[in-house]
């Protein structure tokens, strides 16, 4: 008989903190198990998820290697924001520890610090978990939802529309406090008063969808400085390794590594005629 996915998740959850005192980490259980009871209807979730104190990071990989967990996918290739890193255990299953949390724009570290302030201690399968307050495990819903696409996703209405008013004016000022407001409103409406901010295509293409090269340029937009944004535009043509060891079962070779280094651009090329013809299409 399998052991259910909820009761494995718990487990899981009290095994990374276990760790984490162990080697003397912060970090914040966020999602899944880790979330109040009054902002989910039910235990949800398919893997672990923490926010580590951006200097604790590399500890934290360290620990984790060394006591049975295999890196699945990198900071690099994780994600548009390289915000998180993908660990898989046999017996915990997935984990993703964040370095930072998307949306957010004050330093990482500041970030951490604000949460880390006026948090609280869970149990979870026994073991003492911290978690960040009620009104910033809302937020921290609103701003992934705000990444899912999906317009009446359930974590919005859960942690903000059905919210009361009180709890809804401490998220808007943990919005400020964080300076989150772009994500926010990508995630709760109001997305387009903030057409100025660097961020706004990035988190337009981001709830609403677009092609990888509208994404593209909505992220070197985004970076905050000169420097960031050519590490983006030089990071663009790369080949995702993690994504393409996933999608063929294995690590890929070198000349599949090739192979695929050439067929991006092509394939960018092509969403970018799509996308215009659609447009000519739509003003006729």
């Amino acid at each position: 008989m399998s052991v259910p996915l909820w009761v494995r998740l718990r487990f899981g959850h009290a095994a990374v903190q276990y760790i984490a005192d162990e080697v003397g980490v912060d970090l914040l259980h966020i999602k899944g198990a880790a979330v109040d009871p009054s902002l989910r209807p039910s235990e949800s979730g398919s893997d672990i998820d923490v926010l580590v104190r951006p200097g604790h990071v590399d500890r934290f990989d360290r620990a984790l290697r060394e006591r049975g967990w295999t890196l699945y996918s990198t900071f690099t290739y994780g994600s548009p924001f390289g915000h998180a890193q993908t660990y898989l255990h046999d017996a915990w299953g997935y984990l993703d520890i964040h370095r930072f949390f998307p949306g957010i724009r004050i330093p990482p570290a500041r970030a951490f610090d604000r949460l880390w302030s006026d948090r609280h201690t869970i149990e979870i399968a026994t073991i003492g978990c911290p978690v960040p307050s009620v009104p910033a495990q809302a937020l921290l819903l609103i701003l992934n939802a705000a990444r899912s696409r999906t317009p009446q996703h359930p974590d919005i209405g859960t942690a903000w529309r059905d919210a009361p008013d009180e709890r809804r004016i401490e998220i808007e000022a943990l919005v400020a406090d964080l300076d989150a407001p772009v994500a926010f409103a990508a995630a709760v409406g109001g997305l387009e008063q903030f057409r100025r901010e660097r961020d706004y295509r990035l988190w337009k293409v981001t709830s609403r969808g677009g092609s990888r090269s509208e994404e593209w340029w909505a992220r070197v937009r985004a970076a905050p400085t000169l420097a960031a944004k050519l590490r983006v535009i030089a990071r663009a043509p790369l080949v995702n390794v993690d994504h393409l060891a996933h999608r063929l079962g294995r690590r890929p070779t070198a000349g599949e590594i090739v192979v695929e280094f050439f067929r991006r651009p092509a394939q960018a090329i092509r969403e970018t005629w799509r996308g215009r013809r659609s447009g000519v299409g739509a003003n006729r």
